[in-house]
């Protein structure tokens, strides 16, 4: 299954709360952290949530 690498670009200082507490749940804290998450929908959509702040790149 393909695997999405999720980095944090942009700070979350002066976004909405559900922006930031998105950001939590994908396990990010500061900009330059990356996380590895599953191809799956609901990662799909916190990414979408967040899409000004993050880059997605999908790995194997």
């Amino acid at each position: 299954m393909a695997k999405l690498k999720i980095t944090q670009v942009r700070s979350k200082i002066g976004t909405k709360q559900n922006h930031r507490e998105t950001l939590r749940s994908l396990g990010l804290k500061r900009i330059n952290d990356t996380v590895i998450k599953e191809d799956r929908p609901e990662f799909r959509g916190m990414v979408h949530t967040v899409r000004h702040l993050v880059e997605v790149e999908e790995v194997d």
